[in-house]
């Protein structure tokens, strides 16, 4: 159980302060994470980690000479946003490019590449590349889906050296793929971790078992398996991870046996006293080997063994040295200019004088600004209920993200409606603040529906069944086109979809905008209810789609219960 911590919606903000403070050395805060306290030099490509937060020395503890230029920090298992992608990259950045990396999950996937897209538009040369090295999350041939597990330390490592080198960002890149292809990945979990607040873990595994093949946001194994004795788990782990080799032949390896929070470090000596006996048998030659604590998951008991195969070249970049917080290795070059302290600080909202707003749509602005607030309102009552089916088959994350973006969203757009401003801004607003304090892929898919709906109302006047219809329509196709999915995949699609469907049937017959939003709202939670009997074909949840059978999907659920919210309110219901 994860036991200190003061208020368990700060534990990411406290711990990450403690840390600022202990290694002032070494990083400064900025904005939406962590950089060198020293400035990039001319010429160096500044690479920039991220990710969800629990995985500590990842990612904010390899920020430093060697390694990482910068981490973008989230919030516990989540996703941070684009703008805190962006903001992270932008001060790392000297003059010669940014690369970003995350492990891949759909929520970084997409906050990341929108923030490459800022950052291009802002002059900035930037690529993204997502690390995929985990074997149990998606067969050989399909490696394009699988996870981002202990192996995004072998890939980050080796593009902070590649680019410590001096080599251009294209060829960052390429070093970063290079190692991707060469790793894999394969862990075991024998109990599953605890949210800081939380009296009971993400997943339980049965007495006397493991979970074979976990991940590393609490979501559990593929398949429980007995639990082994030590020399067994190395063989098992072992035959995992060659099973997938590459098509190489065996040779020089890096290694990483890596402990996931709870398992102590005895322990995992055992296993490896049979496991380099294993690899030595087979052919296997390891390079500079580590064992201990490497990417975390909070206190999650089990571990996973990564194995990298090597070229002359991702040898040469795997034992170059790094001296960062959490990981040192050999003699990094010494520091340089010392970087000037970036203040972080709530954006003021700018009440546009020359607003296109007139009194229906200050009226209106006001209105929709009071919507949202139920919502915020709405989503922390049903917030434990969300957490609970997220973590069927996914990381728990999903109540917490929509409290924690819907109240930012509430907020501005409060602030907003107070100066003046009419629907389009208000939802505009309130969008930007929910992608960037959410994070996650619920928090960008949120952010890009309101400001899209916001496109279609405008400013001024007061919005008719038509204009409101629009507006729905257009937060359904960016979320699909954000997000990829479709009817089927069990997401949030599968009830927004329906209740647009069912608002322009109802539209077209005549229907005045509550009778109309009532009636799809109703086929929506018809349809979320639905996704039960689904298995989820994108997203966190797929490698452990059938532990997902008959349970609705958490972000279906959790739009239907805003699409009842607004029903309600527009029908001039108590909206909770």
């Amino acid at each position: 159980m994860t036991t200190l911590y003061n208020d368990p919606a700060n534990f990411i903000d406290d711990a990450l302060a403690g840390f600022l403070d202990l290694h002032a050395d070494r990083v400064t805060g900025v904005p939406g994470g962590v950089v060198r306290s020293t400035e990039t030099r001319a010429g160096k490509v500044a690479v920039v980690v991220g990710g969800g937060s629990g995985h500590y020395p990842a990612f904010y503890g390899v920020v430093g000479a060697g390694f990482a230029d910068g981490a973008v920090v989230g919030n516990l298992f989540t996703s941070p946003s684009a703008h805190e992608a962006e903001s992270v990259a932008r001060s790392a950045h000297g003059d010669a490019g940014v690369l970003l990396t995350t492990g891949n999950y759909a929520g970084d996937v997409m906050n990341f590449t929108l923030a490459v897209e800022r950052l291009r538009a802002a002059g900035i040369d930037a690529q993204y590349f997502p690390v995929t090295d985990d074997v149990a999350s998606a067969p050989r041939g399909e490696e394009a889906k699988r996870r981002g597990i202990a192996g995004d330390f072998t890939v980050f490592k080796c593009a902070s050296a590649a680019a410590e080198a001096g080599l251009p960002l294209a060829e960052v890149v390429r070093v970063a793929s290079a190692a991707n292809d060469a790793t894999r990945t394969l862990g075991v979990a024998f109990d599953g971790c605890t949210m800081p607040g939380a009296q009971t873990p993400l997943f339980t595994v049965p007495d006397g078992a493991m979970g074979l093949g976990l991940g590393i946001h609490g979501e559990p194994g593929i398949a429980d398996e007995p639990l082994p004795t030590a020399a067994d788990l190395a063989r098992i782990l072992v035959d995992g991870v060659l099973a997938d080799r590459p098509d190489v032949p065996p040779g020089r390896v890096a290694v990483i046996l890596n402990g996931l929070g709870r398992t102590k470090y005895e322990e995992l000596f055992v296993v490896w006293r049979d496991l380099v006996r294993l690899l030595r048998e087979r052919g296997y030659e390891v390079v500079e080997p580590e064992v201990g604590e490497l990417v975390t998951s909070l206190d999650m008991a089990g571990c996973s063994l990564t194995v990298m195969w090597l070229d002359e070249e991702l040898e040469r970049y795997w034992r170059a040295p790094a001296d960062t917080p959490a990981y040192r290795k050999g003699a990094a070059a010494a520091a340089g200019e010392r970087r000037a302290v970036i203040a972080d600080g709530d954006a003021a909202v700018e009440a546009d004088p020359a607003s296109a707003s007139d009194a229906p749509g200050r009226a209106a602005g006001a209105e929709v600004a009071a919507v949202i607030g139920d919502l915020a309102a709405m989503l922390a009552e049903n917030e434990a209920e969300l957490g609970r089916i997220d973590a069927v088959a996914g990381d728990g994350d999903h109540g917490r993200g929509m409290v924690k973006g819907s109240s930012a969203a509430a907020a501005a757009a409060a602030a907003t409606a107070a100066a003046g401003a009419g629907p389009a801004t208000v939802l505009g607003a309130a969008g930007r603040e929910w992608a960037a304090r959410a994070g996650g892929t619920s928090g960008v898919l949120w952010g890009a529906l309101l400001e899209a709906s916001g496109d279609q109302l405008g400013d001024s006047g007061t919005p008719d069944e038509a204009a409101v219809l629009r507006a729905v329509v257009a937060a359904r196709d960016a979320v699909v086109r954000l997000g990829g999915a479709q009817l089927g995949d069990k997401t949030m699609v599968d009830s927004l979809t329906p209740f647009v469907t069912e608002m322009e049937r109802r539209v077209a017959a005549g229907d005045r905008l509550p009778q109309a939003w009532a009636a799809a709202a109703t086929v929506a939670r018809e349809a979320a209810d639905a996704t039960a009997s689904l298995t989820p074909r994108v997203g966190r949840a797929r490698p452990l789609a059938e532990r997902s059978l008959g349970t609705p999907d958490a972000g279906a659920i959790s739009m239907a219960l805003c699409l009842e919210t607004v029903g309600r309110h527009l029908a001039g219901e108590d909206a909770t």
